[in-house]
């Protein structure tokens, strides 16, 4: 067994390493031959053992010194949506298949200033288009608890990597549900804050209103630290938010609100979750939802209503209008990003043209797979004129009345749970002759990230087929609420293990 199967806590790893039951360097040793042996997943598009194995032993003279942080010596991996130097990234995509960035995301640089080991890159859908992380350019990724289903998308290597012991933590990008999906798929915990919180500077741009990165780890308590490191106002991001409802914006605001909301539960002995209101949403608990996540979901807020909770029905009546909206916003805004991939400056280009016209079409053509040339065609389209009003001024009302309908949930409840998807993981060789079917598994996230809500997936079960697949319990909060959808989470895992479980080795 590995040292991260044994040490699969934050806590736990980080206590190991300062004790010195092994150093950074054998713990980096340790992960990067199990990540070798699993090639199959297809999870790692850059892996440089030299260059992890210098982080390695500069955290263990951190270590040593008496200087380390709550992260130093813990291996980490990056989604490839995050520029980093040294490393490639590609973004899961031909265009990039070379580029390595001058400079690191702001998130990186935050995460390696902490002293935490970088592993490498993780695949994902191209430029983080897509639920189910088939349509990167370098192949499709497994999921670890049955090889032959995916691991959700976009960020289902970041989900995989941590479900199959291969790091302990890894970074993600949400965009539509893209921490949620595959964290719920994967059987681990993953959280998207609240929109503007953590800089986006560095992170290649898909949606640019909607993009937001956040940690994926085992425990929700892994999350707070990770949440912690991650976060802060960043002038270089004009997106970055420096007050958050007269709390500066700092990782430490997420930890104190953490910590305030543990006291107030403990203050309340065997009924620590006296008085919390649990939101359910109707339109979450239709017969569109899988029999059996319907059934995981009940019996945990059955478990939350054990420990003094109330539940509440609440309506968010424009949840399926949120399919539409999202997909008629974030194509244009990738339409717009993605102008950039031209040929020109950096990425791929076209060995045979006759003009620059035809240099910027033909580089575009044969670098994009078919998934990004969709939705870049969706997107222009919307833009276009004659078809702007109605359909992309449109849209965004329709975000605005969505934004509106969880503030008026938000009167009655104080979070809202429910199902991150209506099905479990689905097969790797599933087709559907509609290009957008897989569209309407982000039926439960979409709204939520529209409204820039903060949001994550614990695992609360798994289905009974002969390969169990894990099911996810969606816990949404109001603006900045991290800490206390944070709290619950850690509330829920210390009396289940769900979280704990590990897929059997094949």
């Amino acid at each position: 067994m590995s040292l991260l199967n044994q040490y699969n806590s934050l806590q736990s790893l980080g206590m190991a390493l300062r004790d010195k039951t092994f150093s950074a360097r054998e713990l980096a040793q340790d992960t990067l031959q199990r990540i070798a042996q699993q090639p199959e997943l297809n999870a790692f598009l850059h892996v440089d053992a030299d260059l992890t194995l210098q982080q390695a032993d500069a955290a263990d003279v951190l270590l040593t010194r008496g200087n380390a942080t709550a992260l130093t010596g813990i291996p980490i991996a990056h989604k490839d949506v995050f520029v980093t130097r040294h490393w490639r990234t590609t973004a899961g995509s031909k265009m990039l298949a070379n580029y390595v960035s001058p400079f690191d995301a702001t998130i990186v640089e935050k995460i390696q200033a902490a002293g935490a080991v970088h592993l490498g890159k993780l695949n994902c859908d191209e430029f983080a288009m897509g639920s189910d992380s088939r349509n990167s350019a370098f192949g499709a990724i497994q999921n670890p608890w049955n090889k032959l289903h995916s691991p959700g998308g976009s960020s289902g290597a970041s989900a995989a990597v941590v479900a199959a012991g291969l790091a302990l933590a890894a970074t993600g990008s949400d965009t539509g549900g893209s921490i949620r999906q595959p964290s719920a798929w994967c059987g681990v915990s993953g959280i998207k804050p609240t929109y503007g919180t953590v800089s986006r500077f560095g992170m290649i741009a898909y949606g640019s209103s909607l993009d937001q990165a956040g940690p994926i780890a085992r425990h929700a308590s892994d999350l707070v630290e990770l949440l912690c490191t991650m976060s802060g106002f960043d002038e270089r991001d004009p997106t970055s938010l420096q007050d958050c409802h007269g709390k500066a914006n700092t990782g430490e605001r997420v930890r104190d609100d953490y910590q305030q909301w543990n006291a107030r539960f403990a203050e309340q002995g065997s009924k620590p979750l006296a008085g919390l209101r649990i939101g359910l949403p109707r339109e979450y608990f239709t017969s569109d939802l899988n029999p059996e996540i319907a059934r995981h979901i009940d019996a945990a807020i059955q478990h939350f209503e054990s420990l003094g909770a109330t539940r509440v029905d609440i309506s968010l009546p424009l949840t399926r209008e949120a399919i539409p909206a999202y997909y008629i916003i974030s194509p244009a805004e990738a339409s717009s990003n993605l102008s950039r991939f031209d040929g020109v400056r950096f990425g791929h280009r076209s060995a045979s043209y006759n003009n620059l016209e035809e240099m910027i079409s033909r580089s575009r053509a044969e670098a994009f797979g078919g998934e990004v040339i969709r939705r870049i065609l969706v997107g222009t389209y919307v833009l276009s004129e004659g078809y702007y009003d109605a359909y992309y001024l449109q849209a965004q009302r329709v975000r605005r009345m969505i934004a509106d309908d969880l503030q008026k949930a938000f009167s009655s409840c104080d979070v809202i749970m429910g199902p991150v998807s209506p099905t479990l993981a689905t097969a790797l060789d599933s087709n559907s002759a509609d290009p957008t079917a897989s569209w309407l598994a982000d039926i439960y996230t979409l709204g939520i990230s529209l409204a820039g809500l903060p949001a994550m997936s614990i695992p609360c079960g798994f289905s009974n087929d002969a390969r169990p697949l894990p099911v996810g319990l969606q816990i949404v909060g109001n603006y900045f609420n991290e800490g206390q959808i944070l709290a619950l989470a850690s509330l829920y895992q210390q009396d289940t293990d769900w979280h704990q479980r590990q897929p059997e080795a094949e």
